[in-house]
């Protein structure tokens, strides 16, 4: 596709590879988050370390820009770059950019970031593109035609596990390794009398725990803690009402947010000690270290340890974390 659109326009292409810098970097943060027990989002990672990181270092500075199809708008706001929604709620890929630096968001264009699909779909067969009616890409990016599972069994392999019921401690089942579930996760667990869904994993004993009871009334989860923050700005956002993305789509909820710092350390918003000695060592992906506490206005039963949260001031992305 690219080789026939680049002849047709009459523009130069060059490829370059890095094949291998993407194992060392997107795939291996993937399997080293899974075999913490973590989700990871090798997307986000993707395109702060290979499209707009090992990239730009390869291409220099001969070129001022970086344009690519990424479904986001980039704004300026007092010397500062941010992330601006497109009009396409559906893809709208804010969620996926929101960590990346300021010398990475001032080099980017985006230029389909004001138009929908549909409007893209359009000027495609307008100018007879050969890829007008290429489906959309979905999944993870380096899978390609694999599936998840057969990629994680590949390299982390199978070790059978118990699967216990969390309230009665009850042996149900078993799993080939905790690596395949994700909290929340409902397809895939083959059990009788659900549904049930995974709520725990213990990853030293390698114990699953999941409940049919996940979605009752008593069983709220509307907190969460956010750490390695990496805010836009450099700096904390003032306004303490924002929005936040737990996952890429159309759900936004409102929240209000908390920060820890000495005088309000991390135990005053109920964050456990051992959490805090865990992820304070891990190495800062943006201008904070300070872990923040989120209470959502909603009800969200797929937060997931690992996964990113983009934090939003109305059509504005903020930055986001890592939720712990």
């Amino acid at each position: 596709y690219l080789r026939e659109i680049c002849e047709t326009a009459k523009i130069p292409l060059e490829i370059i590879p890095m094949q291998k810098e993407y194992f060392e970097t997107v795939v291996a943060y993937t399997l080293k988050e899974v075999k913490a027990g973590r989700t990871p989002n090798p997307d986000v990672m993707c395109n702060n370390n290979v499209k707009f990181g090992l990239f730009m270092k390869k291409i220099g500075k001969d070129f001022e820009k970086i344009a690519t199809g990424h479904y986001a708008q980039i704004i300026k706001k007092s010397h500062k770059f941010f992330l601006k929604k497109t009009p396409d709620p559906v893809k709208d890929q804010t969620y996926f950019l929101a960590n990346l630096k300021q010398q990475q968001l001032r080099r980017l264009i985006f230029p389909l970031g004001n138009l929908k699909k549909s409007a893209v779909r359009k000027l495609a067969q307008k100018f007879k593109l050969p890829n007008q009616n290429r489906k959309d890409s979905q999944g993870i990016c380096f899978l390609g035609k694999f599936k998840y599972n057969e990629f994680i069994s590949h390299y982390l392999g199978t070790k059978i596990g118990e699967i216990v019921e969390y309230e009665t401690g009850k042996k149900l089942g078993e799993h080939e390794g905790f690596w395949f579930y994700t909290i929340g996760q409902r397809k895939g667990i083959k059990l009788s009398g659900g549904p049930w869904f995974v709520v725990k994993k213990d990853v030293r004993k390698n114990i699953v725990y999941v409940s049919s009871h996940y979605h009752e009334s008593d069983k709220k989860r509307d907190t969460l803690t956010v750490g390695n923050l990496n805010w836009f700005s450099g700096e904390f956002p003032r306004k303490k009402k924002l929005q936040v993305k737990l996952r890429h789509g159309e759900n936004f909820y409102d929240c209000s947010i908390g920060f820890s710092s000495k005088k309000n350390p991390a135990s005053k918003f109920g964050i456990k000690a051992e959490l805090i000695d865990k992820y304070s060592k891990l190495p800062s992906s943006g201008t904070d270290k300070n872990m923040a506490f989120i209470k959502i206005s909603g009800n969200d039963q797929g937060m997931a340890p690992g996964q990113f949260a983009a934090f939003y001031d109305g059509e504005i992305c903020l930055g986001s974390g890592v939720i712990l």
